[in-house]
């Protein structure tokens, strides 16, 4: 069997935690799931922030809420882009 990059062998997969988040942007508020290790390299919600090799987030499971009316909308999935974060922070406790 191949590896891939990862290092995960063909039919094999990579256990992953979601921590819900929110995120403020100038004009919307964005909650959503980022998916994470378990634990380990880059199992931190700073660790996904702040990845310097990345300029978006996906999110899953996302709620977006305008500033500008209070409308919602909800989306499956998103990206969100790194620069326009203003604010983020998790809004679970971390799974031990």
């Amino acid at each position: 069997m191949l590896a891939d990059r990862c290092g995960v062998n063909e039919g094999e997969s990579i256990k992953r935690r979601r921590e819900r988040a929110r995120f403020e942007t100038e004009r919307h508020v964005i909650v959503g799931e980022v998916t994470l290790p378990p634990e380990g390299f880059q199992s931190r919600f700073s660790d996904a922030i702040n990845r310097g090799d990345l300029s978006f987030i996906p999110l899953t499971d996302v709620e977006i809420t305008s500033r500008a009316d209070g409308e919602v909308t909800h989306r499956d999935f998103i990206v969100l882009g790194k620069a326009h974060i203003e604010i983020a922070f998790p809004l679970d406790s971390p799974s031990g």
